[in-house]
């Protein structure tokens, strides 16, 4: 079995300084060794829409889908608006959970968020969690990362808060544990 990892990141931000964008970028500087990470842009993407679906998928959703289905695990980092996940985020999902092979089915899923609150993305990630157990992904369980009052843990866009940087790497280790044993059982089917 191969050391090497692959995954895909969605960012729910649309803004490029955003919190969870530096916060996706710092847990990317902190993936075990032998991990790439491929981050799939979604902020062009249509809003979801069966008649637009019925003529065929978009050219960046086929793509995401592909890159999903090669890659070993999944990142997703959401912001929280109004208790929930970002809409760009959720409308990512709502396209790719229609294509075949839907690409979150069985990959183990780390996600995390920012927020500038003392929660930081608790309830997102909670509704994220519902909508990834219908899809048949497997989101880690632990650790738990939600990083608040995140206006307080960056400094000229670079992480400088140590625990949240500690709990980012325990996060991306967890991700490659949880890869690595997913390989396994697969391998004795």
């Amino acid at each position: 079995m191969s050391d090497s990892l692959k995954l895909v990141a969605f960012c729910g931000s649309l803004r490029k300084a955003s919190f969870n964008r530096l916060s996706l970028q710092a847990f990317i500087e902190r993936v075990p060794a032998g991990t790439s990470v491929q981050t799939i842009e979604i902020g062009d993407w249509p809003l979801y829409d069966a008649d637009i679906q019925a003529k065929g998928f978009p050219d960046k959703v086929q793509a995401a889908q592909k890159a999903m289905l090669e890659a070993d695990g999944i990142v997703l980092v959401s912001p929280e608006y109004n208790y929930g996940i970002s809409g760009v985020l959720k409308n990512a999902i709502d396209w790719l959970s229609r294509t075949t092979p839907q690409p979150f089915a069985t990959k183990p899923i780390a996600l995390f968020g920012a927020s500038m609150g003392l929660l930081g993305t608790a309830r997102a990630q909670y509704q994220l969690r519902q909508t990834l157990v219908f899809l048949d992904g497997r989101p880690l369980n632990k650790p738990e990362v939600m990083i608040g009052q995140a206006q307080n843990k960056f400094t000229d866009g670079k992480l400088t808060d140590e625990a949240t940087g500690k709990m980012l790497s325990d996060l991306g280790v967890a991700l490659a544990l949880a890869v690595r044993q997913a390989k396994a059982a697969a391998a004795v089917k």
